[in-house]
């Protein structure tokens, strides 16, 4: 007697305009969830400001965020603290730090901001980690595609990448999205798949990644 042959369903992309629809990544079957949020103006104005100077950007950080603790981050982009905004930018990655840990439970937690001038992975890709936090501060947001947009067996061949706009999804400014990888238990071959915007030379952006490490 054959056996039986288990048929997963396709995974799902969830987006809405609250801080709780985050919370739906850990469901099965969901690979990618956004918060469409609309960024403060100070926030929008730092983050631009610091585009505008073009100066290098690259900071890590490994954060154990505990429960009682408070989570210092001022040194966070320091070299910029007299620019307008700065305390509620740092103030608004704490937020997302606390949320994100909180929502996984983290011990530590890898902690990446840069500033971009070229598309740090150009060919669409699923990443080898659990869960990944991605927002953009300012300029364009990460690309993604739906199940549909390419075979996976192809993922890395430029030849089998979707040529029509309309098939790519792109992350707004703002947008708060967590990225379910390959190394999620159950979601083994159902990582999100994306990309960095395909950026000019005059073109940059502002990012911030968390990773849950523990």
């Amino acid at each position: 007697m054959l056996a039986q042959r288990i048929i997963r369903p396709q995974p799902r992309q969830l987006l809405g305009d609250s801080p709780a629809i985050l919370g739906e990544t850990l469901n099965d079957g969901v690979n990618l969830s956004v918060w469409q949020r609309q960024l403060p103006l100070h926030i929008v104005e730092f983050a631009e400001t610091l585009l505008a100077l073009g100066e290098p950007l690259a900071e890590s950080l490994t954060l154990e965020p505990s429960g009682d603790g408070e989570l210092q981050l001022s040194t966070l982009a320091a070299a910029h603290r007299d620019v307008a905004g700065h305390a509620g930018f740092v103030a608004d990655v704490v937020w997302l730090v606390r949320a994100f840990a909180c929502l996984v439970d983290a011990r530590r937690i890898g902690l990446r901001l840069r500033l971009l001038n070229k598309a740090m992975c150009p060919r669409f890709h699923v990443d080898h980690v659990p869960l990944r936090l991605i927002t953009t501060y300012a300029g364009a947001g990460s690309e993604w595609l739906r199940e549909d947009g390419m075979p996976r067996r192809r993922l890395g061949d430029p030849a089998a990448e979707p040529t029509d706009p309309a098939a790519i999804e792109q992350l707004g400014a703002g947008d708060v999205a967590l990225f379910k990888g390959e190394k999620w238990l159950g979601n083994e071959g159902a990582g999100i798949i994306h990309r960095s915007p395909q950026a000019t030379s005059t073109e940059r952006r502002l990012i911030l990644t968390l990773d849950w490490l523990a």
